[in-house]
């Protein structure tokens, strides 16, 4: 895959790891379309860098996530790269939480439904526009999952398995996966040991994206990947307790 050259959307692009992908992508010497939801720091990557395009969006309504839409059809119909990223987490135990099912509803437009609805939306733009591709941003946690967190989970094994079942269907567009490990972020604040910088992912991305390597274990996960081969047990008891 090019690394440069490319119109590039990416959601959740002003912090963590969407963020450093927007930093990597633009230095490379693509143009990035970045969507979130803070207009001022939007506004201050789009300041910082004339390749930046800002879209104050909030994925998790359906209503911007139409509005976005809309406007790369309209105006970015040569948009060729769709990397889904924005995601959130919430710590729970289910039969304690007061606001479950609100926290259970946001988890699964966020971290799923959005990523779907994008996709189907934007694949027609992005199919017209070679080489294209869709990045999904899945986690570790969606091929064993922790206690604490089990509807995040859950959306992460549920992209984890559409983006494989959408290489077979998609030959025409290169449909990558980015599998992290605990990532030093505002998402992850306060929780873990042993978290990998965003920049330290982004560098092991951007190999695997040249070399069209599609599926993407970062750092740990390589690990937990084998130890879940070996013992699915082991993994799970490894994992059960994270943070």
């Amino acid at each position: 895959m090019q690394l440069h050259g490319n119109k590039i959307l990416i959601t959740g692009a002003t912090a963590g790891i969407g963020e450093a992908l927007l930093h990597r992508f633009v230095s490379l010497g693509n143009q990035v379309i970045a969507v979130g939801r803070n207009e001022q720091k939007l506004q201050a990557l789009a300041e910082k860098y004339e390749r930046v395009i800002p879209f104050v969006c909030d994925v998790g309504k359906a209503e911007d996530l139409d509005r976005l839409v809309m406007q790369v059809e309209q105006e970015h119909p040569d948009t060729n790269v769709l990397i889904n990223n924005a995601g959130v987490q919430y710590n729970y135990q289910v039969a304690e939480e007061p606001q479950l099912l609100g926290k259970m509803a946001h988890e699964v437009q966020v971290n799923y439904l959005a990523p779907l609805k994008l996709i189907a939306l934007l694949l027609p733009t992005l199919s017209a526009n070679n080489p294209a591709a869709i990045v999904n941003v899945t986690s570790g946690l969606g091929l064993v999952p922790k206690a604490q967190a089990p509807v995040y989970c859950g959306t992460k094994a549920g992209l984890h398995m559409t983006t494989k079942a959408l290489r077979y269907q998609l030959p025409q567009v290169r449909v990558f996966e980015i599998i992290p490990p605990l990532v030093d972020t505002q998402m992850t604040a306060g929780r873990g040991k042993g978290k990998i910088s965003p920049e330290q992912l982004v560098d092991e991305f951007i190999r695997a994206f040249r070399k069209e390597k599609l599926e993407v274990s970062i750092g740990k996960v390589k690990l937990l990947r084998f130890i879940n081969r070996l013992s699915p047990a082991l993994a799970d008891r490894i994992m059960k307790g994270g943070v």
